[in-house]
């Protein structure tokens, strides 16, 4: 299993919103990511920064399993609406690099 982690930035003003759309996970969308791996995926908001810790069966392979999933397709289109970027999944992201860790 993987641990990812993430970073994304809100656009000025939407941090309501961002918790908000968070509130209830669509349940089309959470077996999604359950059938793509996802084992958790937790957030955290610092002002308009967002952090996200992904444990995951493959990381990159639960990216092109939800690019075109059709649960997904209208979340991203929603999160678009609120991040500085938006992610389309067309990269090679694999998140975050690790500096440190207190085994």
């Amino acid at each position: 299993m993987e641990r990812i982690a993430l970073h994304t930035r809100l656009k000025p003003g939407k941090e309501g919103d961002y918790e908000r759309v968070h509130a209830t996970i669509p349940e089309d969308l959470d077996a999604a990511l359950r059938a793509a791996g996802v084992h958790t995926w937790r957030i955290w908001r610092s002002g308009r920064d967002l952090f996200h810790v992904v444990e995951v069966d493959d990381y990159k392979a639960m990216r092109i399993a939800l690019r075109d999933h059709p649960a997904n397709v209208p979340w991203q289109a929603r999160m678009a609406e609120l991040l500085e970027v938006e992610d389309d999944y067309s990269g090679d992201d694999s998140g975050v690099p690790l500096v440190w860790e207190l085994p």
